[in-house]
This record gives C-alpha cells, sequence and structure tokens, in this order.
C-alpha cells in the first residue's frame, strides 16, 4: 500500500488534492454527469480508496461539495451523495483482497442514489437504477484501469516519494 509511506501532512494534502480533483473533473464532466444515464466520471477516483484507505471520508467529502456545487437538488442529494461515497469507498476497501473494485463502484451509486432521485425526480426506483448502473458501468472501468496504472507505477518505482526521500539502491 503507498500510504504506509506518508505522514499525517501528506495525507491530509492528498486528500485535499483527490477533493479538487474530484470537483474539477466533474465541473468539466457535468453535461454527462448528470443526465439520465450519470455518467458520473469523477466516481472513477473511489477506487483511489483500494490504495490510499484514509481518503473514505474525503471521497464522500468530495460528493457532498460537487452535489453542492453542481447538482441542484438539495440538501438530500448533498448528503446522500456524501454518504453513498463514504459506502463505496468503505467497501472497496473492505474487499479489495478479492479484487473487485468495480462492484462497489457501479452498484453502491446505482441503487443508493436512486433511493431519493426517484422520490426527487417522480421516477420509478428500479428503472432509474438501472440506468445509474449502466451509466457507472464506464467510471467503473477508468477505475480498476486507474488502479492497475498506479499499482504498476508503485511495483516498478516503488512508492510516490519525492526524490530526497527516496532511499538509495
Amino acid at each position: 500500500m503507498f500510504e504506509t509511506n506518508m505522514s499525517r501532512v501528506q495525507k491530509l494534502t492528498f486528500s485535499a488534492m483527490v477533493i479538487a480533483l474530484y470537483v474539477t473533473v466533474l465541473y468539466f464532466t457535468q453535461s454527462f454527469s448528470f443526465g439520465a444515464y450519470q455518467i458520473r466520471i469523477a466516481t472513477a477516483l473511489y477506487a483511489l480508496s483500494y490504495l490510499f484507505p484514509f481518503l473514505v471520508l474525503p471521497l464522500g467529502l468530495a460528493n457532498f461539495i460537487a452535489n453542492m456545487l453542481f447538482g441542484g437538488l438539495g440538501l438530500l442529494d448533498m448528503f446522500g451523495g456524501c454518504l453513498v461515497g463514504m459506502v463505496t469507498a468503505s467497501l472497496i476497501v473492505c474487499i479489495r483482497r478479492f479484487g473487485l473494485i468495480a462492484v462497489p463502484i457501479v452498484l453502491v451509486p446505482g441503487f443508493g442514489v436512486s433511493l431519493w432521485l426517484s422520490y426527487l425526480l417522480k421516477l420509478p426506483y428500479l428503472s432509474l437504477a438501472a440506468s445509474l448502473c449502466i451509466g457507472q458501468a464506464i467510471p467503473s472501468v477508468c477505475g480498476v484501469l486507474l488502479v492497475k496504472a498506479l499499482d504498476n507505477k508503485n511495483r516498478k518505482k516503488g512508492p510516490f516519494l519525492c526524490k530526497a526521500e527516496q532511499k538509495p539502491n
């Protein structure tokens, strides 16, 4: 795991960068992040909790901020999105030994977000859940690819350390 080499300050800084990245990605992809299929590419970042378990809370907070800035559906959507983000990241941490990163990224937002969106938008729950799960398929694949790329880089070059911190071979 990468986080074993990080101090508290580094974890806090990294968490802030991930939150900023989540909000920025959502800003640039909002045209299709809030549609019928909600292809929310930013949720691919949930996969980072596989490598960095301390990101569970920051990823929920990132979702809260994004829904506050771009969602427009009020407090239920903001707090619900925060909860869904933390549950998704937590499940990824819990099942990481099985390598099933994509499953929580598809199912938790798909079935969780549908709970309040079906109420707020007056749409049938199952059809909304199906469309959200379909939309989450793309971010889940992106998340898996992101983790694989970072994990391969970690194995080849060692964890993300600055040059001054790297130990000589």
